[in-house]
C-alpha cells in the first residue's frame, strides 16, 4: 500500500492512496452555509467537487441555484464566487477554510465590504 505526501507550508500530511483525506477532497460534499450581511443571517446551501486544485459546483439560495466559478482549492483553503440576482445583481466572492464537516471564512459583497460566513456538511 503507497502512502501519499503533501507539503502545505510548513505541514507535511501523510495519507494512503485512495484515503478520502488526500489533499483537493476535504471540501468535496453539500454543505449548508450562513452569511452575516448587512441585510441579516442569510442561508445557502452549496454543492462542491475538488479536483486538481480547481473547485466546481452549485450554490443555491432564496428558491435560486446557480454556478460558482473561479474556484481553487489549496489544502484547507477554498474560494470561489458566484453571480446573485436576489436580493439584487452581485457577484459574491468566498474564501474558507475547511475543517472536517465545517468551514468558515469572509463572504466579500463588492462595495459593501467583507462579512463572516459558517457552514456545516450535511
Amino acid at each position: 500500500m503507497g502512502y501519499r505526501l503533501a507539503v502545505d507550508g510548513p505541514r507535511i500530511v501523510a495519507a494512503r492512496r485512495g484515503f478520502v483525506g488526500e489533499t483537493g477532497m476535504a471540501v468535496d460534499g453539500n454543505w449548508n452555509l450562513t452569511m452575516t450581511t448587512p441585510m441579516g443571517e442569510r442561508q445557502a446551501t452549496l454543492s462542491v467537487k475538488a479536483a486538481g486544485g480547481t473547485l466546481t459546483g452549485t450554490q443555491g439560495a432564496d428558491g435560486n441555484t446557480a454556478e460558482i466559478f473561479d474556484g481553487t482549492v489549496s489544502g484547507d483553503n477554498v474560494s470561489w464566487k458566484v453571480s446573485i440576482t436576489n436580493p439584487m445583481p452581485l457577484t459574491l466572492e468566498f474564501a474558507g477554510t475547511v475543517s472536517g464537516d465545517s468551514i468558515n471564512g469572509e463572504m466579500g459583497i463588492g462595495p459593501m465590504g467583507s462579512f463572516p460566513f459558517t457552514g456545516a456538511r450535511t
